[in-house]
């Protein structure tokens, strides 16, 4: 028979003596009710962490949103259902739909709706032609291309009080404004910008167009970069030139895009307040001494604030989120019809 070490016989059991300590300490840390207590709560703040924490940190936006959003938009709503003036605006009188119904027989809220509407079609539409063409260029690889996405982007960095102050200048209607000045070289003579219809308002939508164009150019960009390059090599392969790639490729695959800056759009044309004020002379709210470029915003702001009509002001407000309202239904609608029809 074959002596076992005397090594391995002590070995064994001063093992199972040694596994037992580690075991009943343990045992002991998990009967001991302290340590479960504890060991709950921290469960329980980790649950609650968990649950609650995403609440809190977007509880800012919803608190300034009701404060300086909601709040405002409720109590315009109330004013407008009464008669209520800017030195007393405590002193409300009811008269119901009357600032509604007197808005629909007064000539100046239709003629600042349709210069709100030629103005914003006149920026719009050569405004978002433009951006595209730029994106376009930008889209393919040029030197110096981060530079230029840089400079289209500057006008909309740009003051809007210093912005229209400078194009004010160019459309002077005397000889030193550079507009006419350029006009006479070619044998046109003086425009006098600001006191004609069309004239003052195209003054006005070149202002917005200079302002926006960088700034639709670059959501632009950033959709045709997220385009698949298969596509435009299959295109290529196909025999396409750049303009049917353009036209076969880009346009399609930009539809929801350029929706979106349709809206977009239309929305701030529906709004444009800073840029006829400060076109017209003596920043007057009138827009003109006809009335030529006055738009929503004007006509608002001149009601309540030199007027001191604060329900009719707050009609105008209310008719003008009316608008936009509709506004976002038909986006939502054409939307729908994109989504079927591809």
């Amino acid at each position: 028979m074959t002596d076992i070490p005397s090594d391995t016989r002590t070995a064994a059991p001063s093992t199972g003596e040694e596994g037992a300590a580690p075991r009943a300490r343990a045992g002991t840390l998990l009967a001991d009710p302290a340590a479960e207590r504890r060991r709950a709560r921290r469960s329980r703040r980790y649950r609650r962490d968990v649950k609650w924490s995403p609440y809190a940190l977007i509880a800012p936006f919803f608190l300034f949103f009701i404060a300086f959003g909601l709040f405002p938009l409720l109590y315009t709503g109330w004013a407008s259902l009464h008669r209520v003036e800017l030195g007393t605006p405590t002193d409300m009188e009811w008269v119901g739909l009357r600032n509604f119904s007197r808005l629909m027989e007064d000539e100046f809220f239709w003629n600042a709706l349709r210069n709100t509407f030629t103005i914003g079609l006149i920026s719009t539409v050569p405004q978002l032609l433009m951006a595209l063409g730029l994106a376009h260029l930008l889209h393919y690889r040029l030197r110096g291309s981060m530079f230029f996405r840089v400079a289209i982007l500057t006008p909309y960095a740009t003051s809007v009080a210093a912005a229209t102050l400078v194009f004010v200048l160019m459309f002077s209607r005397t000889d030193h404004g550079m507009i006419n000045w350029a006009l006479g070289l070619i044998g046109v003579d003086a425009v006098d910008w600001q006191n004609g219809d069309w004239t003052a308002q195209f003054a006005v939508s070149s202002i917005v167009i200079w302002r926006w164009t960088g700034y639709n150019a670059l959501i632009y960009l950033a959709a045709m970069q997220a385009i698949p390059n298969d596509l435009y090599e299959s295109a290529a392969l196909d025999g396409a030139s750049r303009w049917q790639q353009f036209r076969h490729v880009t346009i399609p695959s930009l539809r929801p895009t350029i929706l979106f800056t349709c809206v977009v759009s239309t929305i701030g044309a529906t709004q444009l307040f800073g840029e006829p004020l400060l076109f017209s002379q003596g920043a007057s709210p009138t827009g003109g001494s006809d009335h030529q470029f006055q738009t929503l915003g004007l006509y608002l702001y001149e009601q309540g604030w030199f007027n001191q009509h604060l329900g009719r002001s707050s009609a105008i407000a209310w008719t003008m989120f009316l608008i936009l309202v509709l506004v976002g239904l038909l986006n939502w609608a054409i939307s729908r019809w994109i989504r079927r029809s591809s």
